[in-house]
């Protein structure tokens, strides 16, 4: 698992009934609609609105998702997601994941999502507002 960052948000839910398959777990492609909610509610809480960034030209967009499971998440259980980033190198940064059944923090899911930023179609260096978000 990797070094939590400072700046972590954690965001809570809870399982809705729609988003369980035939199994009575969590459809595995519902995880990845959480973790989407979750980078943006981390974006706000560093003073980053993605749909802004959007406006002003700059959008962030998934460019690699790694997603480890542990366990299942069933109808009605509660749930947070911790979620921080880092930069790598000069163009993508990685949101760091993790999902914990609540009240034990059971690990749920590991994740790693790598992002990069965009202008007209062409990968960008971060916008400063968003590096400095970030560190």
């Amino acid at each position: 698992m990797a070094k939590e960052n400072p700046k972590t948000c954690e965001t809570e839910f809870s399982v809705r009934d729609y988003e369980l398959d035939s199994q009575g777990v969590v459809n595995n492609a519902t995880y990845q609609n959480y973790l989407e909610h979750a980078r943006h509610e981390f974006l706000k809480s560093i003073g980053l609105n993605f749909n802004e960034l959007h406006r002003k030209g700059t959008d962030a967009v998934v460019h690699k998702v790694e997603l480890e499971y542990k366990r299942a998440l069933l109808g009605d259980e509660k749930f947070v997601i911790q979620t921080w980033a880092e930069q790598q190198g000069n163009v993508r940064f990685i949101f760091h994941q993790n999902i914990y059944k609540l009240p034990d923090r059971e690990p749920v899911l590991i994740g790693k999502v790598t992002g990069v930023f965009m202008n007209n179609g062409r990968a960008i260096r971060p916008p400063k507002e968003v590096v400095d978000a970030l560190t």
